[in-house]
């Protein structure tokens, strides 16, 4: 992969040089110092990338020379993380991991044990900064496909609107919740398939209450253990999506 990528939305589809903003311009050219020829790949995280050459070092506006245009496929699963907010900055660990292990959604959820509370222009200003984030990683990772940060959700509201997914799934210390290798080798022997499109929601600090785990259970979810060990939030978000990733594409 070549070492500098630039995040773009050209008006056409077939564009013969890209104009980068004056954040990318200076993503590229004073952060990553990248030189007059150098290769960049320009993509618009919907999973079209074009091949270029830097042809233009002006700091607020870089010029791209399109060599040619190129259209990745997505992954052949769809994983959505509904991640209960954390206290401080964790979030924006998770919404990075999230995107470089290609999750295609991230909502956050406020529960009835989340301790940050969003509302209003605070709560834009947060997506905003996690939609950012989740581009950097895709920056960095390689993923052409940024995922998409929704407005945050009410957890047991969100669970009851929940639609349009052959599996949703919850992470759980629960007594009886099962390992996802069991759940997904059921889905199989059921469907003859593994899921194409799975949810999961993870907790905050202190988990789901039990009544929402209650409501999780009415509403459809497999409890599912991530071992015997308490996890933090943001270890148990990015364990949960790593596991249930490698499974879906080692199938």
């Amino acid at each position: 992969m070549p070492d500098f990528r630039a995040f773009c939305s050209p008006p056409t589809a077939e564009p013969a040089e890209i104009t980068l903003s004056a954040e990318e311009s200076h993503h590229l050219l004073a952060v990553n110092r990248a030189r007059l020829g150098s290769t960049v790949v320009a993509f618009d995280g919907r999973g079209t990338e074009w091949i270029c050459e830097l042809t233009g070092d002006r700091r607020a506006a870089a010029v791209l020379k399109v060599r040619f245009r190129q259209k990745l496929p997505p992954l052949a699963y769809e994983i959505t993380l509904g991640q209960a907010l954390p206290k401080g900055q964790y979030m924006d660990a998770i919404v990075r991991k999230a995107t470089e292990i290609g999750a295609a959604r991230i909502v956050p959820l406020e529960s009835e044990r989340t301790q940050v509370h969003l509302d209003g222009e605070r709560q834009d200003r947060k997506i905003g900064k996690w939609q950012v984030a989740a581009l950097e990683a895709a920056k960095q990772c390689g993923n052409p496909f940024v995922p998409e940060v929704l407005p945050v959700q009410e957890a047991m509201a969100y669970m009851d609107s929940a639609r349009g997914h052959d599996l949703k799934l919850i992470a759980s210390l629960q007594p009886g919740a099962r390992s996802l290798k069991a759940v997904l080798a059921g889905y199989q022997s059921v469907h003859g398939r593994l899921p194409r499109k799975v949810l999961w929601l993870v907790g905050p600090e202190g988990d789901f209450t039990p009544a929402e785990l209650s409501h999780a259970r009415t509403c459809g979810f497999e409890f599912i253990t991530l071992g015997p060990l308490v996890l933090r939030c943001e270890t148990a978000a990015t364990y949960a999506l790593s596991i249930l990733s490698y499974e879906l594409q080692n199938a």
